[in-house]
């Protein structure tokens, strides 16, 4: 297999510098201006792509979403407008569901009115996050949510050898990209699983794990931009996250012996990360104890930590099939026997096969739901 021009790049780099960590590589074959995965090529996202989001799956999703930001915005006393900001929004397709679904159950309570989404198209997620207080004080965010984001942030990954942790490097050897270990690139990766009391020690050697330290920069940065840097001025709001992953604990344990780095091509799995970089997804799952943590240190509360089944299940998805079932799709009962009956049948089972896959506790289901406030 020929070399991508990406992967040429990084191989030169490394010939001049000597090896990188897998973050700086991961960083390169998703973000690299030009020539990353993210930021270049056709759509990678949707049936046509690499993978596919909840958006993707059912406007269930983002109904269930619209129910949760009007909810927010009644406990935060009703502000407008009501600025709610996306990160690594992609296509906006979240966005339109919500939009559509304020228009059409909201208008009458001013909702819809006060609603102002906006999205934003994060690249690094702790590089492209504001620090400082916006000019306008009506721009301030009062929610900020992200679907299956920080997945995406580049990771360093540890490998257990002779009862210590080593971090995997990126190098070339003939003329191919391939891994060697060597002493961690910082205190920050080498304490981060003491940090979370992980008994790695217990594992077996060639045990992995990954370190998203991009994850905690995204967080300080996130919580920053929803409160604000004026200490006389106590802002008030949520951070909501959807992501796979799961608390340290949990995640970080002697059943996943190869921790949980994933790379896809045209919806195939495949565990070589370093085959035709800037051409395939490449993720990991999410620490929330981490999240979780540092929401905490910037002044935020942990509001819900709960599984997407259990989230849409108290939006009142179930509510809403049975809604759409009656009223929707009737004529898939009352005239099953007729051609738009049957047109009608086939319809509500593909929406409800959907549903099921929102809700599989074996996928989609199992995704997290994380909501900080203030």
């Amino acid at each position: 297999m020929p070399p991508t021009p990406l992967q040429q790049l990084i191989i030169e780099r490394i010939q001049r510098n000597g090896p990188i960590t897998f973050a700086e590589f991961m960083r390169m074959a998703l973000y690299m201006p030009d020539y990353g995965y993210y930021v270049t090529g056709p759509t990678r996202m949707g049936w046509q792509g690499d993978y596919y989001t909840s958006t993707d799956v059912s406007p269930l999703f983002a109904n269930c979403m619209g129910r949760q930001l009007y909810q927010m915005w009644e406990q935060l006393k009703r502000p407008s407008p009501f600025v709610v900001l996306e990160q690594g929004a992609g296509r906006g397709h979240l966005a339109e569901g919500v939009r559509c679904w304020a228009n059409h159950h909201s208008r009458e309570d001013d909702f819809v009115a006060a609603l102002d989404y906006r999205i934003g198209d994060l690249r690094m997620g702790q590089d492209a996050v504001a620090e400082n207080e916006p000019s306008d004080a009506t721009a301030q965010p009062h929610v900020i949510l992200s679907n299956e984001l920080v997945d995406a942030f580049p990771v360093h990954v540890l490998e257990k050898r002779n009862a210590r942790l080593y971090e995997v490097y990126v190098h070339v050897q003939q003329d191919r990209l391939s891994e060697v270990l060597d002493e961690p690139s910082s205190p920050e990766v080498a304490d981060y699983l003491d940090s979370y009391h992980i008994p790695w020690l217990s594992f077996n050697d060639g045990w992995r794990a990954e370190v998203n330290l991009a994850a905690l920069r995204w967080m300080k940065c996130t919580a920053r931009l929803l409160l604000g840097s004026s200490p006389r001025r106590k802002r008030h709001g949520f951070i909501l996250t959807i992501d796979y992953g799961d608390r340290a604990r949990l995640l970080y344990t002697r059943h996943r012996p190869r921790g949980t780095l994933v790379s896809y091509f045209q919806h195939q799995l495949t565990e070589r990360p370093l085959v035709r970089p800037g051409e395939q997804d490449i993720t990991a799952h999410v620490n929330f104890s981490a999240l979780i943590g540092e929401g905490r240190k910037q002044g935020l509360r942990l509001h819900k930590f709960t599984t997407q089944r259990l989230w849409l299940e108290s939006m009142g998805m179930d509510d809403e099939l049975e809604r759409l079932r009656t009223h929707d799709f009737a004529m898939a009962e009352t005239q099953r026997s007729s051609n738009q009956g049957q047109i009608a049948l086939l319809k509500w089972y593909d929406l409800r096969q959907r549903a099921a896959t929102l809700t599989d506790p074996a996928s989609m289901g199992n995704f997290k739901v994380l909501i900080l406030k203030r």
